[in-house]
C-alpha cells in the first residue's frame, strides 16, 4: 500500500488535469485548493506504486475513479490531505479519513451514533478525558463507508455499522477499530464480509482513521 499525506505546503497549489478542472470550475477557492491538493497526494501515491500519474475524477456519489487494478481512498480537512492506494490484488478495499481533533458540533453525535456506541464513548471518556472520542468514532464511520462503497455501490447509513474504538494498551493516543455491519455485508470472493477492522491515531491536533478490507 502507498500512502501520501501533506499539510500546508506547495502541494496545495498542485495543477489539475483538464478532466479534473471541469469538476471544480465553479468551486470556491478553498474547495478548489483541497480538491487539487488531495489529487496531488493521489498522484504521488500512484508513482510510489510504479503507476504513471493520472487524473482522478469523481464517479457516482463522488467516489474517486482509480486506474484499473488500483483501489484507494482520499481525505482532506483544514490544512491536511492524504491518499492511500493499493493494488487490487493486495487488498479488496480501504477507507481513510482525517478530522480536526476537537469535539463534534453539538447535536451531531445523537444523530449518527448508536446507543451502544454512545455508552462506550462515555466509558472511554473516563479513561482518556483529553481525547475527543466522539470525533474518532465519527471519523471511523467515514472510513467504514469509504471502504464499503466500492464493494457494494450502495449507501451505508451511520446506524448500519456498530463501531468499537479500542485504545492502545500503552495509553498513547492510538488504537484499533472494529466495525460490525448491521446489514448484509459485501461479498469479497466467495465470502460475505460482516466485519471491517482498522486503526486510529491522534497526532498534531489531527484524528486519522484507516479501515482495510483484505481478500481473505
Amino acid at each position: 500500500m502507498a500512502v501520501e499525506a501533506h499539510r500546508d505546503d506547495p502541494l496545495w497549489e498542485a495543477p489539475l488535469h483538464p478532466e479534473e478542472e471541469v469538476l471544480v470550475a465553479r468551486a470556491v477557492a478553498k474547495r478548489r485548493r483541497e480538491f487539487a491538493a488531495v489529487r496531488g497526494c493521489a498522484r504521488r501515491a500512484m508513482e510510489k506504486l510504479g503507476i504513471p500519474a493520472r487524473p482522478v475524477v469523481s464517479g457516482e456519489r463522488g467516489a474517486p475513479q482509480w486506474p484499473a487494478g488500483i483501489i484507494g481512498s482520499m481525505t482532506h480537512c483544514d490544512g491536511y490531505c492524504a491518499a492511500a492506494l493499493a493494488r487490487a490484488t493486495d487488498l479488496a478495499s480501504l477507507g481513510i479519513d482525517a478530522e480536526p481533533h476537537g469535539a463534534l458540533p453539538e447535536g451531531v453525535g445523537p444523530s449518527v451514533f448508536l446507543p451502544a456506541e454512545t455508552a462506550r464513548l462515555e466509558r472511554l471518556a473516563g479513561r482518556g478525558p483529553a481525547v475527543h472520542w466522539d470525533r474518532i468514532l465519527f471519523s471511523a464511520k467515514e472510513s467504514v463507508y469509504k471502504a464499503w462503497y466500492p464493494l457494494t455501490h450502495k449507501w451505508l447509513d451511520f446506524s448500519e455499522a456498530d463501531i468499537t474504538v479500542n485504545p492502545a494498551p500503552d495509553g498513547e493516543p492510538h488504537g484499533t477499530l472494529h466495525a460490525e455491519l448491521l446489514v448484509p455485508g459485501p461479498r469479497v470472493g466467495p465470502r460475505r464480509v460482516q466485519v471491517f477492522d482498522g486503526r486510529w491515531s491522534v497526532r498534531d491536533h489531527l484524528v486519522t482513521t484507516t479501515v482495510v478490507v483484505p481478500h481473505g
